[in-house]
């Protein structure tokens, strides 16, 4: 006991000061690619969804966690924008068809994604790749507008501008941005009197991208293509999901102090538990299970019934159990065996004919006999087992 407890004071101590050195250490950089409006790692979209009212003065910013076909069949979505930033946006048919309906009447929507889904890709023959060249790590991009031509190309680095268009209906887009390799970055569809606008450089709106002077600037230049209306729609799905089946522990373990807290309280809890089970567990007696004793229980009534030699009781009790067997199987009566019983049990059963005759032919003679010979006891247990065998009787 005294060991025990100089290892679990041994363990306790090195767990605390594992927790205060990982607390009190520097935290590395998050450099996962969530393009969430509530992160603020270098590829999270906090600032430019925090500034996005300065190019869309008195316009109310609203953040949208439903799928699309939700969003713009609400009431309240009447005359506004619509922007998506994410990795991946994968739209049903129900949302591509509200949202070609919603454009018609005039409103403006920018998606900006690395991958459009095969919905995208089967209606307007859009396809994305990124490009890998290693010479080239990262790819600068421009605005084919001579309007909003500068003398120098927007880049950013962490290959934020390497992905282009490598599929598109050039009859139906319209081309807005560029690379230096001449591919498509930024495009435009015309529905009815809206506008489509698709990004395929989602980074470029990125934390990371909005802290250089030149992602900044692209990120205004691009968002600027937007009509300006009384209400813009920040999406937040395709980054964060609906929100209505996230766990209540999702806040502690996204919460560094709390996730702590809940670490060191289930070790904590695991030291107690451990420590008082060597206290206090006693043996557990084994209990030997209730032995079954049918076998044995016929063993001895077989040994009885052997032992006194009634014949006649035993080929009776067989008979009884047969005809029983037979009313309450096939429902027959049994009160008078006669040719036309035997007739009819051979039909209902499948036996033979004659089979069935021999065996009615021993029933009526054990019924009226009152000393019975091993020999016609052996006949009749033959005479009944091969009937049950025959009949398909399987003793259930």
């Amino acid at each position: 006991m005294k060991d025990l407890k100089i290892y679990l004071i041994a363990a306790t101590t090195l767990f605390v000061i594992y927790v205060v050195a990982n607390i009190n250490r520097p935290k590395p950089i998050n450099w996962a690619e969530t393009l969430s409006n509530k992160d603020k790692i270098p590829f999270g979209t906090f600032i430019i969804y925090d500034r996005v009212k300065d190019l869309y003065p008195g316009a109310a910013i609203t953040p949208q966690r439903q799928p699309v076909y939700n969003v713009l069949t609400d009431t309240a979505v009447k005359q506004a924008s619509y922007i998506i930033v994410c990795n991946e946006i994968s739209l049903s048919k129900p949302d591509y068809e509200q949202l070609l309906k919603y454009l018609k009447q005039g409103n403006d929507i920018f998606i900006a994604s690395s991958n459009f889904g095969s919905l995208f890709e089967k209606k307007l023959g859009i396809a994305t790749k990124a490009n890998f060249n290693v010479q080239q790590e990262n790819s600068p991009v421009k605005f084919l507008n001579p309007a909003l031509q500068t003398p120098q190309t927007y880049l950013v680095d962490k290959g934020a501008g390497n992905v282009y268009f490598s599929g598109l209906d050039t009859l139906k887009a319209v081309v807005l941005g560029e690379n230096l390799n001449k591919k498509a970055n930024f495009i435009k569809y015309r529905f009815g009197k809206g506008n489509l606008y698709l990004m395929a450089n989602p980074k470029m709106l990125s934390n990371y991208s909005m802290l250089t002077p030149q992602g900044a600037a692209y990120a205004a230049t691009a968002l600027s293509y937007i009509k300006t209306t009384r209400q813009i729609i920040w999406d937040e799905y395709y980054t964060q999901g609906s929100g209505e089946a996230e766990s209540p522990m999702r806040v502690f373990l996204n919460t560094p102090q709390l996730s702590w807290a809940y670490y060191i309280s289930i070790f904590s809890l695991l030291v107690f538990v451990l420590f008082e089970v060597k206290r206090r567990q006693r043996i557990i007696p084994v209990i030997e299970p209730l032995q079954n004793s049918t076998v044995a229980f016929v063993t001895v009534v077989g040994q009885v019934y052997y032992e006194k030699r009634n014949n006649a009781n035993i080929a009776h009790k067989k008979v009884i159990f047969l005809l029983e067997h037979i009313r309450d199987h096939y429902r027959l009566k049994t009160n008078k065996l006669d040719h036309e019983f035997i007739d009819t049990l051979s039909k209902k059963t499948g036996i033979d004919s004659q089979f069935a005759t021999n065996l009615v032919n021993a029933v009526n003679f054990i019924s009226v006999q009152q000393h019975v010979t091993d020999r016609e006891l052996i006949n009749l247990n033959k005479l009944t087992e091969k009937f049950h065998s025959q009949s398909g009787y399987n003793g259930k």
